[in-house]
């Protein structure tokens, strides 16, 4: 077996299906819930223009765990996928009784991820799954009439919605995580049904201005210099 392999950066998405083991639900309704589940996540994925194809995913019986290159662009997963996803569930709920309809709770994260002839492992994953798990994500889907609750690590706010121009960042809550082991902040969103602006909790909103003016300009002037070509 080979120990050395080097780890390799990824995006980590995870989702999992609120009260899956409800007592209340039969079989069937559960094998209903997985087949919708791939279905949504695969219709969100490409209308996120995030190619299933490309991305590692795993079964997790009552969720599901992707990993998606570093070539994929990370703010697709926050900018696009959660709404697209949102639809996708919303979609199937309208079609299937109450014990087959889902919701949804995602965790984002990413990071350096080892491969071994078993599967995968990183800190990072177990932190993703700590997200994914934590009380108030739980609590904040449970009281939303929609069917989706985001969480993404500190790590992922700061370096990708932080400064998205392609979503509202002052939509996000951060909370406390303390599951097992980990003890950090997450930033949770409720994409179908969000949270009111409140630019308070996101500290340095002029240079959050800044930024997006300057990434405004720099596409501005690449597009100009597409059109002129070469000289």
């Amino acid at each position: 077996m080979n120990y050395e392999r080097p780890a390799i950066h990824r995006t980590i998405f995870a989702v999992d299906v609120e009260g899956y083991g409800d007592q209340r639900r039969t079989t069937p309704d559960r094998l209903a819930m997985r087949e919708g589940l791939y279905r949504a996540l695969g219709r969100a994925f490409d209308d996120a223009g995030v190619p299933w194809a490309a991305c590692r995913s795993d079964d997790c019986g009552d969720g599901v765990f992707v990993l998606a290159p570093p070539q994929i662009p990370k703010g697709l997963f926050v900018e696009f996928l959660p709404n697209a996803l949102a639809v996708a569930l919303h979609r199937h709920n309208l079609t299937h009784h109450a014990g087959a309809r889902i919701r949804l709770r995602m965790a984002l994260h990413a990071g350096e991820v080892a491969y071994d002839d078993h599967g995968v492992t990183a800190p990072a994953i177990n932190h993703a799954f700590r997200l994914l798990d934590a009380a108030p994500l739980k609590k904040a889907l449970k009281t939303s009439p929609g069917v989706l609750g985001l969480i993404t690590s500190a790590w992922f706010f700061e370096e990708v919605v932080r400064h998205s121009d392609g979503l509202d960042p002052t939509t996000f809550r951060p909370v406390p995580v303390a599951v097992k082991e980990t003890r950090t902040t997450g930033w949770i969103a409720l994409p179908d049904r969000p949270y009111p602006a409140n630019t308070s909790l996101l500290g340095d909103v002029t240079a959050l201005d800044d930024y997006r003016t300057w990434r405004r300009f720099r596409r501005h002037a690449q597009v100009l210099a597409d059109r002129e070509g070469p000289a």
